[in-house]
């Protein structure tokens, strides 16, 4: 019997891999909420994301403000053993330059989308929303807002944990997530384990 084959037998085996995830920790080490609660949540936080980060083919890095400056102490990564040295001593103290960390979190995505162009950002931002030290001539509000706009016109996900005691929150946190078009998560949201699955749940 003569065998008769059309186009439409024709089947292709094709493979979807699955797009990498930045996670990026943009965490306040300012005197202007409880410290040590917020770097121990976020330390393990990280930990958690990077321990999975080699199923999920995911990197995770960490900005720290305050005082007068922004610093990147942890480059993305999914190295644990660079994860544990560079939190292992993280200063805190002093005043809020929430500008100089939004900005400078925007740079480490747009500089890290030159040399992994499917990878897919993710912000997760821990602060009260109040900051008090511009890098320009505007007030500090105004100039956070603004950058905060800008990434989100990039297309940046981003999460926002509110970080102000309950009895003391005015709202800055909520309208800075605004701008983000981002959700907003309160203080008991910080434990390492519910702000994992949090990020999972943002990431699916």
């Amino acid at each position: 019997m003569a065998l008769s084959l059309r186009r439409s037998d024709l089947r292709e085996k094709v493979r979807v891999r699955r797009a990498a995830n930045l996670i990026l920790f943009v965490v306040d080490a300012s005197w202007s909420m409880a410290v040590s609660e917020r770097m121990e949540a976020t330390k393990g936080a990280i930990m958690s994301l990077l321990t999975d980060a080699y199923q999920r083919r995911d990197r995770v890095g960490l900005i720290v403000f305050n005082k007068n400056q922004a610093q990147l102490v942890l480059p993305p990564t999914g190295s644990v053993l660079l994860a544990k040295k560079a939190l292992a001593n993280i200063a805190v103290g002093g005043k809020t330059p929430l500008s100089a960390g939004l900005l400078l979190a925007h740079e480490v995505i747009q500089r890290d989308a030159l040399t992994h162009p499917d990878a897919m950002p993710l912000m997760i931002l821990l602060t009260d929303g109040a900051g008090n030290v511009s890098i320009t001539e505007l007030p500090p509000q105004e100039e956070a807002h603004r950058i905060a706009g800008m990434i989100e016109q990039s297309g940046i996900r981003s999460v926002v944990i509110n970080m102000e005691h309950v009895a003391f929150d005015q709202g800055l946190a909520r309208v800075l997530a605004k701008k983000l078009e981002a959700p907003c998560h309160t203080l008991e949201d910080l434990r390492a384990d519910t702000l994992y699955h949090t990020v999972l749940d943002v990431l699916e």
